[in-house]
């Protein structure tokens, strides 16, 4: 990897010649095929320890707040509200700064690895929150709100602990990726993205998961260690290259009066114009996609009697399957432009939502269901995953990806505990448990809005020259 003056660098992404090797340009980085193996090497290192967060903790801490009496609610306000409230306000701010940051360092590597070790504590804390809460029981006597309860306070401090640090880290690493990857790769890139933490999912799901009712806390400890050192390596190994001045901070406000006018200036930036408007419905509609599922997937196991060993297996092969997929999908999405090919996987994943509305209702209708799910769900993601990329202009990357964050934040506050409080009161109307099927009802009914956004914004894209000639809105 080397860098070259802003003066010499070529329109073209990729330049050849007869005497010299190929080389990608991006920015003020230049590489030769090795020095890019070696860029995605890092930056996929980097991810497998970041998978550790994604993969591995969500379904601990849903098993561990079921097993002392959380509610559906909570455990939907604490793992959904609580995470997109924080990140709302949280994300905006890093991502501002980030874009407009200049150091020695670059201006994403310092927002990635300060917080990491922060983060990394945290996580390993979570794996201590059972002793911590009876701690905290017996210390606080007849005052106590009780064993359970204090344990899942604990959960909660730590938790929320770990999300202040973690949303800081990763709110920065998708405009890390969009400023040293060649954006001809970025799909192909992605794909590789995806079968690196669809790997960390198959080792978690087949061998750890069903471990978690006796060793909990050492996977936990474990996973930070992954977690924390692994993404420290990769930013010291990881060079940014040269920006362009970052717009000049106008001067002679307050405070406060600085503030509301960042403010009122990021506004205007970010939700302006309607184009961007309709990406933000898109992203966040489409993400919102799988999250009823997801997001009590392992409690419909449990109330099927489906095992942890068993509900693993169907995870791991849900990602055997995706892990050859997913590089072909990049692929589709670098030619034909992850735009198009989101449109189509969506579509797929709305009759997977249909056929688990319909027939998942014991462990083997919803082994088959929850296999398909993960399956095309992961198949929009890869496609998906390079959108951004390809559709924001560079200058404001990081802050129009958090500007979509918060409309994303907001609709998931409300999202995440709706269906929790619905799934309490169908269990309680119904006097059963068996009542986690609606959340592929629900799942269809926000695919099928996600794929409108996704026609109007295909309709706007094209307008603004489609795959071969797009130029982003400023």
């Amino acid at each position: 990897m080397s860098q070259t003056p802003p003066t010499q660098i070529s329109p073209d992404p990729r330049v050849e010649s007869p005497q010299e090797p190929k080389v990608w340009r991006v920015g003020t980085l230049t590489y030769t095929a090795g020095g890019l193996a070696v860029l995605f090497f890092w930056l996929l290192w980097g991810d497998f320890a970041g998978s550790m967060s994604g993969r591995s903790v969500g379904p601990m801490m849903q098993f561990l707040l079921k097993k002392h009496g959380a509610s559906n609610f909570y455990i939907s306000l604490l793992l959904g509200s609580a995470t997109a409230l924080i990140a709302m306000f949280l994300a905006p701010i890093i991502s501002y700064k980030s874009d407009r940051h200049r150091g020695r360092w670059g201006r994403r590597i310092p927002f990635l690895l300060i917080p990491t070790p922060i983060a990394a504590l945290c996580m390993a804390l979570l794996g201590f929150c059972p002793w911590i809460g009876t701690q905290l029981d017996h210390f606080l006597g007849s005052h106590s709100p009780g064993s359970n309860q204090s344990i899942l306070i604990a959960f909660g401090v730590c938790w929320i602990l770990f999300d202040f640090a973690n949303i800081i880290a990763t709110a920065v690493f998708g405009s890390l990726v969009k400023d040293v990857v060649p954006h001809v790769w970025l799909g192909r890139f992605y794909g590789l993205f995806r079968i690196v933490g669809l790997v960390v999912g198959m080792i978690f799901n087949h061998w750890l998961l069903g471990q978690t009712k006796d060793y909990y806390a050492w996977i936990f400890v474990g996973c930070a260690a992954v977690w924390g050192g692994g993404i420290t390596v990769m930013c010291l190994n990881v060079k940014e290259g040269q920006y362009d001045p970052p717009p000049p901070v106008e001067s002679g406000h307050t405070a406060i009066g600085g503030f509301l006018h960042v403010t009122k200036g990021y506004l205007r930036e970010s939700f302006g114009n309607p184009y961007f408007r309709w990406y933000f419905a898109t992203i966040t509609l489409s993400g919102l996609t799988q999250a009823a599922v997801n997001g009590s997937s392992l409690l419909f196991a449990g109330s099927i009697d489906m095992g942890l060993q068993w509900y693993g297996d169907c995870i791991t092969l849900t990602f055997g399957i995706s892990v050859f997929l997913s590089y072909a999908i990049g692929a589709l999405a670098d030619r034909f432009h992850p735009l198009s090919v989101s449109i189509v996987t969506l579509a797929l994943y709305g009759f997977v939502m249909l056929w688990g509305g319909l027939f998942a209702r014991d462990a083997w209708t919803f082994a088959i269901a929850l296999v398909a799910h993960g399956v095309m769900n992961g198949s929009y993601a890869t496609a998906n995953a390079s959108l951004a990329a390809k559709l924001l202009p560079g200058a404001r990357f990081a802050q129009l990806c958090s500007a979509g964050g918060i409309i994303s934040s907001i609709v998931g506050i409300v999202f995440g505990p709706s269906v929790g409080k619905f799934l309490d009161h169908m269990g309680k109307v119904y006097h059963t448990e068996r009542i986690y099927h609606y959340t592929f009802w629900i799942g269809l009914g926000v695919t099928v809005l996600a794929l409108m956004c996704n026609s109007v914004l295909y309709k706007k894209f094209m307008a603004l020259g489609g795959p071969k000639n797009y130029v982003a809105p400023e």
